[in-house]
């Protein structure tokens, strides 16, 4: 059988992570998460806030938190004060409290 031998190819441009930290970052200090939960109250973002502190409460994954809907959350006009969800990447359910801050 022939192999056809292709020119190699090289890329005009960096990558845009090339120097950078790869893998898992440290976790976040109670001192920074503080910092972070004041600034967005400050800020006068409800929406940013909420999803802060939900994120906190439950440490779910990225996109789990953002596959959230507020039907999950809220059962007519009170805030549900247990919540079952199913994770995305494991299918386990994860049953968790939401916080009188959150």
């Amino acid at each position: 059988m022939l192999r056809v031998q292709l020119p190699a190819l090289i890329s005009k441009r960096e990558a845009w992570n090339k120097g950078r930290i790869h893998g898992q970052k440290r976790q976040l200090l109670p001192k920074q998460v503080w910092a972070i939960r004041a600034r967005l109250k400050l800020a006068i973002y409800p929406r940013d806030f909420a999803l802060f502190n939900v994120a906190i409460d439950i440490k779910l994954r990225g996109f789990d938190l953002v596959k959230l809907n507020v039907s999950d959350l809220v059962k007519g006009d009170r805030v549900r004060e247990r919540v079952l969800l199913v994770q995305g990447k494991s299918r386990k359910p994860l049953q968790f409290e939401l916080t009188e801050n959150t």
